[in-house]
Formats: C-alpha cells, sequence, structure tokens
C-alpha cells in the first residue's frame, strides 16, 4: 500500500476547496492534492497562495468536471478517493437561475461517479449542505442527522438529489465508500490572511457581505427582520470557522481510507447558534468600530433559528469546532483588509 494517498479536489480552488487544500498538504506529506476547477468561481491566484502558505504544489487541470476532459485526469493519476465540491451554492441566485443549478451540480457530480466507477476509486467525500432539512421548527432543535429531509430553494434540491444518487451507488455497489458531509454556515480565513472568500458583486452570504461594508464597499448591512423569537430579534444560524470545516473533510477522508463504511452523513457545524446582531458586534469588536446596519423587512421562508447537533461527528469522526466566533470575525476581517479587492491585487 502507498504511503502517500492521492487526493482529486473538484473544485479545491474555491473558497472551502483552498482551506482544505491547506489541510492536507499540511499533513506531513501523507496526501497528494490534485485540484480540478474551472474558475467559474475561484481565481487561479488561489492555487499560488496555497503555495505560500505550505510551501508546497498542488497538481493541476483547468477542467469543467462536466466535460469529458475529466477523464484525462484519471487517466494520469492513480486516485485514492474524491472530495467534491464542484457545485454552484447560492441559494438566491438558483431560485432565480434554477438550471443553471441542476446542470452544474448534478451532471458534474454524475460524470465524476462515472469515471470514478471505471477507473476504480471507491472513495467519495460529498459536499453536502444543512439546506436538504428544508423548514426547520424551533423544537425541533439541534438538527441531528436523521432529521427527515426536504427543500425550499433549487440549491437544495440540487444537494438533496445528489445524496440521493450516492445512496442509490451505494445500495448497488459493495465497494462504494461515502461520507455526506452536511454543512452549516461557513465564515472566516485562513489566519495568514492569504486565502479566503472572495464575493463578486453584491455578496449572498452575511459574512462577506459585513467585510465589504468594513472596507467602504457597501454603506451598510441590511438585516432581514428583528422580532423573531430570539435573543435579540434577529435569525440565529449555527457558523462554523472554514479552517475548521477544513478539518472535518480530513476527518472524514481518514475515515473513509481505513473503514469499509458503505454510506455515512455528518453534520458539520458548531452545535450553537448566534443571531446576527451577535455577529455584527463580534466583527465589530475585530474591526475596531461599530459596523452600520439597518434593519428591513423579513424574508420568505427564513427561519427563526437553525443550529446543528454535530455530536455524530464528534462521536465517530472524533472532529469538533476549535474556532470561536470572535476568531472567525477576526480571521474574516484579516482576510479582507489584506485583500480589499480580493485576488485582484
Amino acid at each position: 500500500m502507498r504511503d502517500t494517498k492521492s487526493i482529486l479536489l473538484a473544485g479545491g480552488a474555491g473558497y472551502i476547496g483552498s482551506h482544505i487544500c491547506v489541510e492536507l498538504l499540511n499533513r506531513d506529506n501523507k496526501y497528494k492534492v490534485i485540484v480540478v476547477d474551472n474558475f467559474s468561481n475561484s481565481n487561479p491566484k488561489v492555487l499560488d497562495r496555497i503555495k505560500d502558505i505550505t510551501g508546497k504544489d498542488v497538481k493541476f487541470y483547468e477542467i469543467d468536471t462536466r466535460s469529458n476532459e475529466l477523464e484525462k485526469v484519471f487517466k494520469e493519476n492513480k486516485i485514492d478517493a474524491v472530495i467534491d465540491l464542484a457545485a454552484y451554492k447560492a441559494v438566491g441566485d438558483s431560485v432565480k437561475n434554477p438550471l443553471k443549478y441542476y446542470n452544474n451540480n448534478l451532471i458534474s457530480q454524475m460524470n465524476m461517479l462515472l469515471l470514478m466507477k471505471k477507473y476504480s476509486v471507491n472513495n467519495f467525500v460529498f459536499s453536502s449542505s444543512a439546506t436538504v432539512y428544508g423548514e426547520v421548527k424551533a423544537d425541533e432543535l439541534p438538527i441531528n442527522e436523521n432529521h427527515p429531509t426536504s427543500t425550499t430553494n433549487p440549491y437544495g434540491s440540487t444537494k438533496l438529489m445528489g445524496e440521493q444518487i450516492l445512496q442509490d451507488c451505494s445500495i448497488s455497489d459493495p465497494d462504494f465508500n461515502c461520507i455526506v458531509l452536511r454543512y452549516f454556515n461557513p465564515i472566516g480565513a485562513h489566519e495568514s490572511g492569504k486565502i479566503g472568500e472572495e464575493a463578486i458583486g453584491i455578496p449572498a452570504n452575511v459574512m462577506p457581505y459585513i467585510t465589504k461594508v468594513a472596507i467602504g464597499e457597501l454603506p451598510y448591512l441590511n438585516i432581514f427582520g428583528n422580532d423573531y423569537d430570539t435573543i435579540d430579534g434577529t435569525g440565529v444560524r449555527d457558523y462554523i470557522h472554514v479552517v475548521d470545516l477544513a478539518k472535518g473533510h480530513v476527518k472524514a477522508l481518514e475515515r473513509l481510507l481505513n473503514n469499509r463504511i458503505g454510506i455515512e452523513y455528518f453534520n458539520l457545524g458548531a452545535g450553537k447558534g448566534f443571531s446576527v446582531l451577535e455577529l455584527i458586534h463580534a466583527f465589530s469588536r475585530a474591526y475596531g468600530k461599530q459596523i452600520e446596519y439597518k434593519i428591513v423587512d423579513r424574508r420568505p421562508g427564513d427561519a427563526a433559528i437553525i443550529y446543528a447537533d454535530p455530536s455524530k461527528a464528534k462521536d465517530i469522526l472524533n472532529w469538533q469546532v476549535e474556532y470561536s466566533l470572535d476568531d472567525m470575525c477576526r480571521d474574516s476581517w484579516n482576510w479582507q483588509s489584506k485583500n480589499p479587492n480580493g485576488y485582484n491585487i
């Protein structure tokens, strides 16, 4: 058995993928990383930043994972496992452009799985989402992996369909080995400030919106409702540092490489919620002054409170979060302040 395992990381130049790259490369030469990305939602400079942080290169292919070109990667490399993050992920955009999401997220996943089967690659880590839990009631919290699944938007539908595809693959093929990771709300950045979340235009997520207010690119943050039944009336979400999330992928990968498990599901979240105002106040402490915000009407479909039960990941993967909300905000501001124009400096 080879000591160094080759890991194909689809979408590896993206926000989450780049942090997973760093964690894999920092594991004492246990992993060789092969990145496939088409830069539709990432930047080529990320690869240089990863080398700056780790001192190591990745093998890179600029390929759309939906295309026939992807087979070249399997022909040229002996791959031990695939981590698949090659998906579009903005909920609002998926409502406006559903076919874009179904086309990219499902076709890329099926193309990857077909090639894995052809080349006898059996280990697969799938990037899923807490959106597969649909609408959650307060008395159902915290959400564990046995919670019923449903969706409220096309993005969530692609993730739930993706999970169903994997379940069917697991039933049909006893050699297929898969872990599904259901993310909650990743924020933060690498402590170096060299990689982070680059949001183009008006951000869809709250943290890059806050950081753009901090650098003066946007005038204020809209808070959608302050009359929820929460600690301060604003919505409560489970925020997780992106480095903790990346480490969760490494733990999942290690379990796959050392066990025959079929298919398993894990929540990756902090296990507690923070309100939007708590997030703003924590960021303001890191920033050194108050972030401007305005209260506006609620958005249809937004839940008051959502947070994970991550105890299964702690018990089985030996994973739990290490970073606090203040850490997440500090690292987000460190990234944005050092890269006011993202990677285009």
